[in-house]
């Protein structure tokens, strides 16, 4: 019988293992030394809270699903029908065929062949790779295989935990210096603001708490390989997350949302390479001409066992 995630693939390298499914290219579990450092959920079941997710060609929220390209509008399907938006793309429910897998490395493929409100042609490849001394690292590739200009945007959607039974025991750091407003549909409502005296300040390393987050956070710090690192801390564990270049912005959510059993129980930091609502305001998208290609590259390690 097959599990509704699809096929999985493993992949292991010294003290990591990971599984990540054929149902949307979806990072299913990833352990250091037989402890996770993501939220996990089971072959049988669908990603809770988005638990995973890759997310393409656009990351988040679109307001009511309608935008206008080149002087052409376009409707997307409301995937959020409660708050009457277009979330998180169109590929997360698409079943992704293997290119390749060996121990250390799977990398899966789909084809976006015009879609209701995106009639735009792609094909995307997602990388995932195990190594030792570095964890996992993400790789995500789109190539406009069409005749016209597409818009794009990706981003994915782990959860990151260190061992605490809550986020609130943990120690957050993030290198954002500005947030975005938004309003209760998750719908950007003027420009990022500093983050200097907010809830959304953990520029600083400081503990979670009882604060409240789902915030899309940009203005990001970056180290000498060009990576902006957000750490979360527990104990004696460490687990960071690293945004590569073009990944401008940080969604981040304590899980006040989700259901009893998942609710604040992990923390959602997701690399997205613009914010929210993106095909509308044109921030950070990116247009894709016929034949050209895009790479982009995230990953998590634990960085103090």
């Amino acid at each position: 019988m097959i599990p509704v995630t699809g096929s999985q693939y493993r992949i292991d390298a010294g003290s990591y293992s990971a599984v990540v499914t054929e149902l949307g290219a979806g990072l299913r579990e990833l352990t250091h030394r037989g402890e996770h450092v993501i939220a996990r959920y089971q072959p049988d079941e669908l990603p809770p809270g988005g638990a995973g997710q890759l997310l393409a060609p656009w990351p988040n929220r679109i307001d009511g699903g309608r935008y206008s390209l080149a002087g052409t509008d376009h409707q997307l399907d409301l995937s959020e029908p409660a708050a009457g938006n277009a979330i998180h793309g169109l590929t997360r429910w698409m079943p992704w065929a293997a290119v390749r897998h060996d121990a250390e490395t799977v990398l899966l493929r789909t084809s976006i062949l015009g879609r209701t409100g995106y009639p735009f042609c792609l094909e995307i490849d997602a990388e995932y790779q195990l190594s030792e001394e570095h964890g996992l690292q993400v790789s995500i590739s789109a190539r406009n295989t069409g005749s016209r200009p597409a818009p794009y945007g990706t981003g994915s959607h782990p959860y990151l935990t260190s061992g605490a039974p809550t986020v609130d025991e943990c120690t957050l750091s993030l290198p954002a210096a500005r947030w975005l407003p938004a309003d209760k549909r998750g719908i950007p409502v003027g420009e990022a603001r500093d983050v200097a005296g907010t809830d959304a300040d953990f520029r600083a390393a400081r503990k979670v708490g009882d604060v409240r987050l789902d915030h899309a956070l940009t203005g990001l710090t970056r180290d000498g390989q060009g990576r902006a690192r957000a750490r979360l801390t527990s104990g004696h564990t460490e687990v960071a997350l690293w945004a590569g270049q073009g990944y401008h912005w940080l969604q981040v959510f304590t899980g006040d949302t989700l259901d009893a059993s998942h609710r604040r129980r992990a923390l959602a930091v997701e690399p997205m390479t613009c914010p929210p609502n993106a095909f509308v305001s044109g921030t950070d998208l990116i247009i894709l001409d016929p034949g050209s290609s895009v790479t982009r590259v995230w990953g998590i390690e634990v960085t103090r066992p």
